[in-house]
């Protein structure tokens, strides 16, 4: 793929995520005035989610017509394409709900089998987290590398609860009980996608989760990556997508969180 190809896939998704943002901030003082369906016990949609996917969906559509799109609400379009956008209008609906100003719009753009461009966008602090195949991560236009902490001691580490499958619970409680006396600081904010967007800003030096969506982990993989991190399922396989578990991190501590990981499960 074209480098230019994916250089404006990647303004696009940029401006998408932003015009969508506005209407999050906006939306998020007036939550007694929105509407909430409950999917099961731990899975919410507000409307705010389906009309700010919709609006992605446009302006994406309006660009690129012919290519696919798989969105958390909507699911997959079907159009058949090598180029398959992915989208979580808004990664952190529980915090959302709550008016808790912590999620982000997650947009990315696959080619085949591999991500080549990913957009986060944080509304609420206006940070833009975005990546190219091959061109590096970028945070508002400055490049972004993962954090150089080399011992587990020392380290700030992000998770995310299972909450999708409860089969998942226990073998998750067991790897945080192995890693939380090990590492620094453990944190859990609600979403998972700028979790990894923090990994790749070297905010947060590893994270792990099970159960995760294509749309929980499309952007957040490429900046990792990009970034210079490492990112990979608990059998050490660098297709996530598979499993939807995930383990990422600089090099020195995914390499120390993967081993607890794998031993846990």
């Amino acid at each position: 793929m074209e480098s230019n190809q994916t250089s404006g896939a990647l303004n696009v998704a940029s401006n998408a995520a932003i015009e969508t943002g506005k209407l999050i901030v906006q939306s998020i003082s007036k939550l007694d005035r929105i509407k909430i369906t409950k999917k099961s016990r731990t899975e919410m949609v507000t409307e705010v989610d389906i009309v700010a996917e919709q609006a992605i969906i446009g302006m994406l559509d309006e660009a690129y017509p012919e290519y696919n799109i798989i969105a958390e609400e909507s699911g997959d379009m079907g159009r058949k394409s090598d180029f398959c956008w992915i989208i979580d209008p808004i990664d952190g609906t529980h915090n959302f709900m709550h008016g808790h100003p912590h999620c982000a719009v997650s947009i990315a753009l696959r080619h085949k089998d591999e991500i080549v461009a990913a957009v986060v966008y944080d509304p609420f602090r206006n940070e833009l987290f975005s990546a190219r195949k091959g061109a590096g991560a970028q945070l508002d236009g400055r490049r972004i590398r993962v954090s150089n902490t080399s011992r587990l001691s020392d380290s700030l580490l992000c998770t995310g609860f299972p909450y999708r499958d409860p089969a998942e619970t226990k073998p998750w409680l067991k790897t945080f009980a192995l890693i939380l006396p090990r590492a620094q600081s453990i944190h859990r904010t609600g979403s998972s996608v700028l979790d990894l967007a923090y990994v790749a800003a070297g905010r947060y030096d590893g994270f792990w989760e099970f159960g995760m969506q294509d749309w929980d982990l499309a952007a957040g993989s490429l900046l990792v990556k990009e970034a210079g991190g490492l990112i990979t399922d608990i059998s050490g396989s660098t297709d996530v997508f598979r499993s939807g578990n995930a383990v990422a991190g600089n090099p020195k501590i995914h390499e120390k969180l993967s081993q607890f990981v794998s031993h846990s499960t």
